[in-house]
């Protein structure tokens, strides 16, 4: 199992019963001791894309992720950008973080950057300073490095199982129990 830290992927173990992390993928952006743990549900695609979020990106129907049940108001981006955006931050290798989001309507609108090397979040995951390690000690969450592959690549749906299956052995058993084994 892999410590929590940027650019580490947790997985929900199956029987998880929070309604907000329930076969989940969070992407660690930000891991601190101290300050707690920021990141985005990588695997929840919303009924809603960009255009209707923001007003002057008409006709760009990008999808959005409901990055997680904290300040859903609020939209964030990831990338593979990092030439273009100075401000941003490594989250793992050829994976960033935000940048001047003016920058980035400017850069959709004249087609220079490839959407499918953005995922927008309304919202963000986030746990207090040592709650996620908490978390983690009742096994909840389950470790996996995080590859662009993953994040960018592969369908929504698919997301938590493929996570488990790249652990092999006894995760990738669990992408077949039920969410409920009271109902087995």
């Amino acid at each position: 199992m892999i410590s929590p830290n940027n650019g580490i992927l947790l997985i929900a173990e199956p029987f998880l019963k929070d309604h907000s992390f329930a076969r989940s993928v969070v992407l660690i952006c930000k891991h601190n001791e101290e300050e707690g743990t920021f990141g985005f549900a990588i695997h929840r695609k919303l009924h809603t894309t960009l255009d209707k979020i923001i007003e002057d990106m008409d006709g760009f129907k990008i999808p959005v992720y409901l990055g997680g049940p904290v300040q859903t108001d609020t939209l964030h981006y990831i990338h593979q950008y990092p030439e273009l955006f100075l401000d941003a931050v490594e989250i793992t290798d050829a994976v960033y973080w935000g940048g001047d989001f003016a920058l980035l309507k400017k850069y959709i609108k004249e087609g220079t950057v490839d959407i499918n090397k953005i995922k927008f979040f309304l919202g963000y995951s986030g746990w207090s300073a040592g709650q996620l390690e908490d978390e983690m000690k009742m096994h909840s969450w389950i470790t996996l490095q995080s590859t662009k592959q993953l994040i960018f690549d592969t369908a929504p749906q698919d997301i938590w199982q493929l996570s488990l299956t790249a652990l092999g052995g006894k995760y990738k058993m669990m992408i077949h129990y039920p969410t409920d084994p009271q109902l087995n």
